[in-house]
Formats: C-alpha cells, structure tokens, sequence
C-alpha cells in the first residue's frame, strides 16, 4: 500500500467531457496508477448520446477501505477533470460542495442546439465566472489547443490527467503513468502519452496543504 494519505477516504474524482473525446480511457488509466499502488479504486461510468457527442461521465472512488458505490453521492465530489467546459459546470451543478476543485479544457464542444442557431453558447469569461462560483479552486487549461500541437487532440485526456498529478491531491507520478501506458499501448506511442503527461504536469501549481 502507498504511503500517501488521502485528504479525504474515499476521495470522490469526476472525470467527464463528450463522446470521443477519451474521458473513458483517461479514468481507466488514473484508476490503474492508483490500484497498482494497492488503493481500492471503483469506477462507474454514464454515457448520454456518446455517438453524437452527448456527456460522458466516469466517477471513481478511491478508499484504503475496500470498494466503495460506484455512485458518488450528489454534493460529494473532490475533484472535477473535465475535457469541456459546460460539462465541468453540469458536473459542479450536481456534485459539488464548497471544498470542491476542478480542472477543465477551456476549448468548447458546441452541441448541435448551438450549431443550429437555436441557442448561445456562454462565453469564456461567464463560463470561467461560474467555474469560480462553484468550486473552491478552479484550473482553466486550453489543453485542446497543446493537444493539437503533439499530433492529435485527443491527447488532451492525458495532458489532463498529467495536471492532476502536478495538484498533489492523488499520488499520480510520471513513473507510474509510464508503467500503465506502456501496459496498454504500443511503444511508438509511450513517448508522445508521457509528453502530454508531462506537458500536462507542467502547467498546474500544487495545491497548498
């Protein structure tokens, strides 16, 4: 077992955005870091209409106390990851609590109400103006944007995943990513997971104790 303390057990982590933008994979991959460290990660995962790019959401429960509900409780989330910004809100919305952080890509996914014309999407300040309202500390990170710079924007799961190690809030280290990614992907691909990991590390300034 890790020697990390958990601020809070379980400690309750959203990792949320829209169909296709690897959400899933990014849950998947923390909850592994954390197992192989001996923590009792469960996970449970929603999807809306995933195809069409509707909400995608995965709550992980992290405990030295054996598994918990997959579900975690309205109003008791610790950690918000979100992969695009109206989901990081809907997320805070339900889950939230006045103690509660989050970390959310800044670059929108317009649904197709928005592409029609039929509603406005908010703009940047609104968004960031409500992130701040409902959360105790909030990170907005353009992580489509470096994303795009490595290749692909779907590395932004990663890049996210890199800036929750960098808070100190779970014991995700570039070491131990590295020992998962390369448990699941082929070795062309190891090096440009661990850049965004790192990318993602480097952008995100710890939270005090």
């Amino acid at each position: 077992m890790s020697a990390f303390q958990l601020q809070h057990d379980p400690y309750n982590l959203i990792i949320t955005g829209v169909g296709g933008q690897g959400n899933v994979l990014a849950s998947r991959m923390v909850g592994d870091v954390l197992s192989n460290q001996g923590f009792d990660v469960t996970i449970g995962e929603t999807f809306g209409a995933s195809q069409r790019g509707g909400s995608v959401m995965s709550h992980l429960r992290i405990s030295t106390q054996g598994n918990k509900s997959p579900q975690i409780p309205k109003g008791h989330g610790h950690m918000v990851i979100s992969l695009e910004p109206i989901e990081a809100i809907r997320v805070l919305w339900v889950y939230g609590n006045p103690t509660v952080k989050v970390i959310t890509n800044t670059h929108p996914v317009h649904p197709i109400s928005v592409i029609c014309g039929d509603k406005a999407y908010p703009d940047h300040d609104r968004i960031t103006q409500w992130l701040n309202d409902l959360s105790q500390k909030s990170w907005l990170i353009n992580t489509t944007e470096k994303a795009a710079k490595l290749g692909n924007p779907i590395f932004s799961n990663v890049i996210m995943v890199g800036a929750l190690s960098a808070t100190g809030e779970l014991p995700l280290t570039a070491k131990d990513f590295e020992t998962v990614i390369r448990q699941r992907m082929s070795g062309d691909k190891v090096a440009l997971n661990m850049k965004a990991f790192e990318i993602g590390s480097s952008i995100i300034e710890p939270t005090p104790s």
